[in-house]
């Protein structure tokens, strides 16, 4: 696309140094998953880092920002925390195991806080969620030589498709849960709290939020957020899942009506929002490398700028 190699081509003249033309106090890197392995529900649906390029990423970070806590972020919102650097929050989504049994540990090593939001509607393995049923189900028709393209079309409310397209081509979703366990129990969501990392709510079961109604939206959020206040996890924060594109000014309203619910996520990349309080995350799982995601992520801020379209104004 003629956008994209414009934006290769700016990206190209941003110096080493780039944080200092980071437009924003606050990087907020999102990732979903990190794993050497070819994990069926995810590769066709998620473009997941290995350790190696998961942590040269961590590397160029943590040159350019200062890591902080999901806390000590609230407390920059507040005014009561001064950042020596422009802050950095790493975040995940989904609650995937590998973030305890890989990311984890490399985290630790190198002194890194994150925050994982995730699905109660998943944990314990449950359930799963309806693109990780969508990336199975293609990985089956692959091997057929089955026309796989529009199952990765299908949306939150055709759910019900991908379950009789599984008994078709006898794809079991309850053996994979029971078998790979691909989600954290939540035995291990307090393991990781315990070891000082966060867990916080991604709603309950991973709808595209404008896909549903305000008050499918709120109450999805609702139910995620108690389960978080219940298990003493953060339930004062939200991450839309997928992005908050197209959700209205009136969901946000309503949900800030709860003072509990301190900030909200997206995904939109360096961008400013109408909302003061809900903020727009860098999705890291481009098939790039960090640098190269942040330098043109700073071309196309300052692109959207000029032609006055780096804010979000929700109706």
């Amino acid at each position: 696309m003629i956008k994209n190699r414009f934006i290769r081509t700016l990206a190209y003249f941003e110096n080493e140094n780039f944080a200092k033309n980071f437009p924003l106090d606050y990087c907020l890197p999102l990732y979903h998953n990190v794993s050497n392995e070819y994990l069926p529900h995810l590769k066709h649906v998620v473009n997941y880092k290995n350790e190696k390029e998961f942590e040269a990423d961590l590397d160029c970070l943590s040159k350019h920002f200062q890591w902080v806590t999901f806390d000590e972020f609230k407390d920059y919102l507040k005014g009561n925390f001064k950042p020596k650097r422009k802050l950095a929050l790493l975040t995940f989504d989904d609650g995937y195991r590998e973030f305890l049994e890989v990311a984890v540990p490399i985290l630790e090593r190198k002194g890194i806080y994150a925050i994982n939001f995730v699905n109660p509607a998943f944990v314990d393995n449950r359930e799963l969620m309806f693109r990780c049923k969508a990336s199975l189900l293609k990985e089956k028709f692959n091997t057929v030589h089955f026309d796989s393209g529009s199952v990765l079309k299908l949306k939150y409310q055709e759910s019900k498709t991908l379950d009789d397209l599984s008994k078709q081509f006898e794809v079991d979703f309850n053996e994979f849960l029971k078998e790979k366990k691909p989600y954290l129990t939540l035995d291990q969501l307090h393991q990781i709290k315990n070891k000082g990392f966060g867990i916080s709510s991604h709603g309950w079961n991973h709808p595209l939020y404008h896909e549903t109604t305000i008050s499918e939206q709120l109450e999805n959020t609702d139910r995620s957020c108690r389960f978080m206040k219940e298990n003493n996890f953060h339930y004062e924060s939200f991450a839309f899942p997928f992005t908050d594109f197209g959700v209205e000014k009136a969901f946000f309203d309503e949900l800030f009506k709860n003072e509990d619910i301190v900030c909200t996520f997206g995904t939109a990349g360096i961008k400013l929002d109408s909302v003061s309080k809900n903020f727009q995350r860098i999705p890291m799982e481009t098939g790039e490398n960090a640098e190269t995601i942040l330098k043109k992520e700073i071309s196309y801020f300052r692109l959207k700028k000029y032609l006055n379209k780096n804010y979000i104004q929700r109706k």
